[in-house]
């Protein structure tokens, strides 16, 4: 086995499984540590302001405690800086000390890198120091070879695929930085950690003992408590150059018997061969010993080693360094920041023709143990990641270990779609039963990968799956809205409107202050709730059916009202805000209502008791939550989106991206993707999971008011302030359908649950109801 490749199983069994080890942390902590957070401070201002409106103290009071706060907060971030200053500093006295391991201060580290979008992550090489005279009398300087070969090698595979300006992957190496002649020991790299645990770090670290090297390994990244450092591997370093050595003798051999044959003085070809002669020599013997019975293993042999034999170990270090920098860096920016892996892509050019399959299992496997951490999370990235690795894996000969990551794609996309193939012939078969326009990309993939291996069997399958998608283009082209019904019975603007999950009723909330309740299939009107004091701003129906939230106006506060849908009866008014209410929302299992104006608060459906309050800054103007109730997303004026536990109230991420208020909010009820509409205009697709933007869809010409996602996941619905509703492709981005018939914002739309109906509610003080028609 290559000792290159060894290093690399290694690292495999010993690092994988620290590196799922953090990111388990890191998902249990829903990013907490790398995702900005409200402080603490800002905590306890909020539980000040929660007080103050529990005790109604007054607005004097109410003020005193706001700059009480502030000037609390502001005193925290002067001391925040100072400790930080201090922090920057105190390793500057260390290197006084002779305790610090780099030749650069901290302020010059933390402020090296350019602004990049991205944190890059540091690579720091603190090479070997060998004396390895012993092994070659004719060049004693060898030793300070080592680190410059090492790392101008490492520093052209950075270069070339992770250099510091690389949009999705930067690294910032630092070659020259470490003192290797005096720092290799666990408190040098405490004491780095001490000074740069902000900036997620990679050092590589090797050292003599004895015959082999150490093979080390430091890493922190995001948000972590502490560092990881352990000896990965040791590189039997002598036995590598003496192997080396034989080789070149046993090709000398061959060379020797061709000028002997040509009759050249044999006193004259050993001095050609110099020390790879005397290995020669060395070598024959041994062959002569071992056929005389004799166990060469208890004979202490030493083989000349010469420079070609150097550059042989030293290429074996810089594959090593670069094979482990790889993997690292790509599962670093793979949990941060969501970007693919580039190692299964540079492993041919890597390894050339010395594939071990042994190796390449566990560089799979690796992968693997990542990916299925990050199951529950990214779910559905995880056939694209496999599938990715199965193509860099595919120039083996022997494609068994590319066809065991292509398997596990496949079937973490039918899991995913929750698809059985009990009943089917091929996996592959089974797709057909779960199959979206959204998964084009994914077969056209699959399509590339076996006629790169010339399956012809597979591709059969992969191609009648192209062709279903070609179908459901068409379908899909063939389903248009056509208007149904117009409702006029308001008489001012309709701000909301809700379908109810079993597709009989609509609601519509309206700035005259009243709520009707209409026959979704005949548009007659049912019933209608009075008794609001203030414009109805949302309405929102319980999956189950049973009940009505209201949320209105009531300047300058506003009120929540929950009401039986089925009798009319009112049960909860839900008093707390001290400004109008935009928004109301239910969660999916119905336990929860939230509710937006500058503040969201979240309370029992049931009981009408507040459970907590999530701190805007500003107007709050939509609220979606996820499908499992674990996350609460909301859109405010100051043009973000916030991401919370809605159970707790704690924050989890806050995702910035548009240019103007964010005033609507959607969740695919897979979980999946966030969809969020803004004053911009534009409505962005997010990952929910990771608050990576997607897409950002164009084609309104005003404000989008409202947004509502196909049941199916596979196209959104949009109202705009320029009176148009327009119909999207998910998978595609494009407009399938625009809608003329309102003549003034389209302030609200809600779908059916089978995704066939469509409700709309406009400025123009009408209600219409739209059917998908073929």
């Amino acid at each position: 086995m290559q000792p290159g490749l060894n290093l690399l199983i290694q690292l495999v069994l010993e690092f994988a499984p620290v590196m799922v080890n953090i990111i388990q942390k890191q998902t249990e902590g829903n990013s907490k540590n790398q995702i900005s957070q409200i402080p603490e401070v800002f905590q306890d201002f909020i539980q000040t302001v929660d007080n103050v409106t529990r005790l109604d103290i007054t607005k004097t009071e109410f003020t005193q405690q706001q700059q009480l706060a502030i000037y609390h907060h502001a005193t925290q971030l002067k001391i925040a800086n100072q400790e930080r200053e201090t922090s920057i500093k105190l390793p500057e006295v260390h290197k006084i000390l002779d305790s610090w391991p780099l030749r650069l201060y901290p302020s010059q580290i933390l402020e090296s890198s350019p602004n990049c979008k991205r944190v890059p992550l540091k690579v720091f090489l603190a090479a070997p120091q060998i004396q390895f005279d012993k092994f070659d009398f004719h060049n004693p300087k060898i030793t300070e070879e080592i680190e410059p070969k090492l790392a101008e090698g490492l520093r052209e595979f950075i270069n070339n695929n992770y250099s510091l300006h690389h949009p999705e992957r930067p690294i910032e190496f630092l070659a020259g930085a470490w003192d290797s002649k005096r720092f290799h020991s666990e408190s040098s790299i405490k004491a780095l950690f001490s000074g740069l645990k902000t900036q997620p770090t990679l050092i590589l670290e090797s050292e003599k003992d004895g015959d082999y090297l150490n093979f080390r390994i430091a890493y922190w990244g995001l948000g972590q408590e502490n560092y990881y450092y352990k000896t990965i591997a040791r590189l039997p370093y002598r036995q590598i150059l003496q192997e080396s050595a034989k080789n070149r003798a046993w090709e000398w051999r061959k060379i020797k018997n061709q000028l002997l044959a040509l009759g050249e003085d044999l006193e004259v070809i050993n001095n050609l061969g110099r020390e790879r002669n005397l290995n020669l020599e060395i070598l024959e013997k041994v062959e002569k010993w071992q056929s005389q019975g004799i166990d060469v293993s208890q004979l202490s042999l030493e083989y000349h080693i010469g420079h070609h034999d150097w550059e042989h170990l030293y290429q074996v270090l810089i594959t090593c360094h670069c094979l482990v920098t790889a993997w690292v860096t790509d599962v670093y920016y793979l949990v941060n920041y969501d970007v693919n892996p580039l190692l299964p892509e540079l492993l041919p050019s890597l390894l050339n023709d010395a594939v071990d399959l042994q190796s390449l299992q566990l560089i799979a496997n690796s992968y693997k143990q990542v990916y299925q951490t990050l199951k529950n999370e990214r779910r559905s990235r995880i056939p694209e990641l496999a599938l990715q690795l199965a193509q860099g894996l595919s120039h083996v000969p022997n494609s068994d270990w590319s066809q065991e990551q292509v398997d596990y794609s496949i079937d973490t996309w039918l899991e995913m779609r929750q698809v059985s193939t009990k009943e089917v012939i091929h996996p592959l078969q089974a797709m057909q039963l779960a199959l979206k326009l959204e998964d084009e990309t994914y077969i056209s993939r699959l399509k590339e990968y076996f006629t790169g291996i010339g399956d012809g069997e597979n591709l059969v399958y992969v191609e009648s799956l192209l062709e279903k998608i070609a179908i459901l283009k068409v379908n899909r082209s063939l389903e248009m809205l056509n208007l149904n019904h117009t409702l006029t019975g308001h008489s001012g603007k309709v701000y909301s409107v809700a379908i109810s999950p079993d597709n009989e009723v609509l609601v519509s909330g309206c700035a005259d202050k009243t709520i009707n309740m209409w026959n979704l299939q005949t548009g007659k009107l049912i019933r209608t709730f009075t008794g609001n004091s203030g414009a109805i701003s949302s309405v929102s129906v319980s999956p189950d059916g049973n009940f009505l939230a209201v949320g209105s106006c009531e300047h300058p506060q506003g009120n929540v009202k929950v009401w039986n849908l089925k009798t009319g009866k009112l049960i909860h008014t839900l008093l707390g805000h001290q400004k109008p209410v935009n928004v109301v929302a239910i969660s999916p299992d119905a336990a929860i209502l939230a509710s937006g104006s500058h503040k969201i608060k979240i309370w029992s459906l049931q009981k009408g008791e507040r459970i907590c309050t999530l701190w805007h800054s500003s107007a709050v103007y939509a609220v979606a939550i996820s499908p499992d109730g674990t996350i609460l997303a909301s859109g405010s004026s100051d043009h973000k989106i916030r991401l919370w536990n809605p159970c707790t109230g704690d924050p989890l991420r806050t995702i910035a991206g548009h240019l103007g208020e964010v005033t609507s909010i959607a969740i695919s009820s897979n979980g999946e993707h966030l969809f969020s509409g803004s004053a911009d205009s534009t409505i962005k697709i997010w990952q929910l999971s990771t608050g990576k933007l997607l897409k950002t869809l164009n084609g309104h010409t005003e404000k989008v008011k409202s947004i509502a996602v196909s049941p199916n996941c596979e196209f959104i619905c949009s109202g705009s302030a320029d009176s148009t509703i327009k119909m999207w492709d998910i998978s595609t981005g494009e407009v399938l359908q625009t809608l003329t018939g309102h003549s003034g914002v389209v302030n609200s739309i809600s779908l059916s649950a089978d995704g066939k109906i469509l409700a709309s509610g406009s400025s123009d003080k009408t209600v219409k109801i739209w059917q998908v028609m073929k």
